[in-house]
């Protein structure tokens, strides 16, 4: 398993329920208009999902040890730190101190960039190994055949 993927899905999944349950609780009308509740609460969702697909990561890593899924890890990583957290912060800076972040917004679609990549790296790294491991079975077949004759 890749230790860093499964703590990241650890702590992201922790920290998912603590924000997510803070925006249910506290995070109400009138504090939070409906658009930044909904913003808010895409955030929390995304960065679930994302924790689940880190999860899924390590374990993939376990029965592909490739480098497209360690490249996977760390895009799903940035992309949670991106794009869920561009988000967290635009709420807090809308709804807790009335300030339009301007260039912050930016950070999102980048995040989105990133969990895109995740899932592309994840799709590489299982169909390399796949042609790894056929290269390797005819390899073994050439010498075994190659020692019969």
């Amino acid at each position: 398993m890749f230790k860093p993927a499964l703590n990241a899905a650890i702590i992201f999944g922790l920290l998912g329920v603590i924000i997510g349950a803070m925006g249910a609780h506290a995070l109400q009308p009138p504090v939070l208009t409906a658009r930044l509740h909904d913003a808010y609460e895409t955030a929390v969702r995304y960065q679930f999902y994302h924790s689940f697909a880190l999860l899924f990561s390590a374990l993939l890593y376990f029965v592909f040890p490739d480098t497209w899924i360690k490249r996977a890890t760390w895009a799903f990583i940035a992309g949670i730190l991106l794009f869920s957290g561009s988000i967290y912060l635009l709420v807090y800076l809308e709804a807790g101190l009335h300030v339009h972040p301007g260039m912050l917004g930016i950070l999102t679609p980048l995040g989105g960039v990133c969990f895109i990549a995740g899932w592309l790296f994840l799709l590489l790294g299982i169909n390399r190994r796949k042609k790894k491991i056929q290269r390797l079975k005819e390899d073994l077949e050439k010498k075994i055949s190659g020692e019969e004759s």
